[in-house]
């Protein structure tokens, strides 16, 4: 089987393009317990912190796209992913609530304006044509695969701390190990910052793809094409089923009665699901098209959801949460997987990569914004399963709605 044409590019895309997310979200998603002890707030107030970063990375996806567009990716990926790492080394010192906000706003900005379309631009490029497909795959199943391998590590950290497995944990030993993850996770940071100036720095020079300055013209040509706009509908629905499976571990601290580690143990698990999803819809994407995939992926993120929405958690809780957990996850890591390239379907100029990621990444990663504190209210204000049910129940409204956008998608010819 044929493969992306730049193997080594995209293996430093992978290493980098997970690393950059670890400290904003993989460590909030698997230690979510844990953080929440040691910083003594709620799932509102850690949804609030999201909120934050989602509206400074809003207007950073706009900027970002042409900034990628005409910069080489190898200088503006490094300083995102070390700048992003000077802020874990921050969190490690336990800040104040203040602190948080303001650090969360920070990670907006360095997570996005300098690295998110330049990323996926490089990503298109390394592939190379007719490989779209399994190169979005690839980069995104090979991220997961980072995430579950850096996960799994972060609870071995943890476990050393917690021998007892966190059960009568007082705080101050809580948070030693929470320090303990985020430095090792700041390191690993900083680790691929210097992987990605030292291994990225010929791609950019490609003569097929030299950079250029983005005219307005260009951005309202790209704006009038439905297929864009329908493209960030379809991320904005898979992405917020994606934020729904944030709830993994606190699920399973309160429903199944998991501690810590057992909790961030679920959680990690999970992860191993993204690299089978995201590397299997490419490679399916490539023979038989991406939106073709993406309704699939969209129905199996639709069955996780009602799986918990309405199933039996009082009788069958850890057969119910675990098969939701895995039909779900294959749906919406499959479709992380698969929503950059359909690109490619809605014809977008290779030139235009990064203009066209920045300006569907504007309302497709609105989630951010939203999500984190709707699931923080509900899971606030109805403890319990009835929470828990409540925040599933989105991912099946998102659902629905994703089928939709992608049926439409299939039927535009322009």
């Amino acid at each position: 089987m044929s493969t992306p044409r730049n193997k080594k590019a995209l293996l430093i895309l992978v290493l980098a393009g997970e690393a950059i997310f670890l400290l904003p979200f993989v460590l909030p998603r698997v230690f979510r317990p844990t953080l929440l002890a040691v910083f003594d707030i709620s799932n509102l107030e850690l949804g609030s912190y999201f909120s934050a970063y989602g509206l400074v990375a809003i207007g950073a996806y706009f900027f970002g796209g042409p900034i990628a567009d005409r910069f080489a990716p190898h200088k503006l990926m490094s300083v995102a992913l070390f700048v992003t790492a000077i802020g874990g080394l921050y969190l490690s010192t336990i800040p104040g609530t203040a602190g948080l906000l303001w650090l969360y706003a920070s990670w907006g900005l360095s997570t996005i304006l300098l690295f998110w379309a330049a990323m996926l631009r490089a990503t298109r490029l390394a592939g190379g044509a007719g490989f779209q497909g399994r190169a979005f795959g690839i980069l995104e199943g090979g991220r997961g695969l980072v995430s579950a391998l850096v996960a799994t590590l972060g609870v071995a950290v943890l476990g050393v701390v917690f021998p007892q497995g966190g059960e009568g944990t007082d705080l101050i030993a809580q948070r030693e190990g929470f320090q303990a993850v985020v430095l090792t996770f700041s390191g690993l940071v900083i680790l691929a910052a210097i992987a990605v100036f030292l291994g990225l720095r010929s791609l950019p020079h490609d003569a097929s793809v030299q950079a250029t300055r983005i005219r307005g013209a260009d951005i309202l040509r790209l704006s009038a094409k439905p297929k864009l706009w329908l493209l960030a509908l379809i991320i904005l629905c898979a992405y917020s089923g994606y934020r729904v499976l944030d709830d993994i571990s606190l699920l399973a601290s309160d429903v199944l009665e998991y501690n810590d580690v057992q909790a961030a143990q679920l959680s990690s698990l999970s992860l191993f699901i993204r690299p089978v999803a995201a590397i299997g819809g490419g490679i399916l994407a490539d023979r038989y098209l991406a939106s073709r995939m993406s309704l699939i992926a969209f129905l199996l993120m639709l069955s996780g959801a009602i799986g918990v929405c309405f199933g039996p958690l009082a009788t069958w809780g850890v057969l119910t949460v675990w098969l939701a957990v895995f039909v779900g996850g294959l749906g919406v890591y499959a479709l992380r997987g698969l929503y950059f390239a359909l690109v490619d379907e809605a014809d977008i100029p290779i030139l235009l990569t990064g203009t066209a990621v920045g300006l569907a990444s504007v309302i497709g990663y609105l989630p951010d914004i939203y999500m984190p504190p709707l699931m923080g209210q509900l899971l606030d204000v109805y403890p319990g399963v009835l929470g828990h049910r409540l925040v599933f129940g989105l991912g099946v409204g998102f659902g629905v709605l994703g089928l939709a956008a992608v049926w439409a998608f299939r039927k535009r010819k322009d």
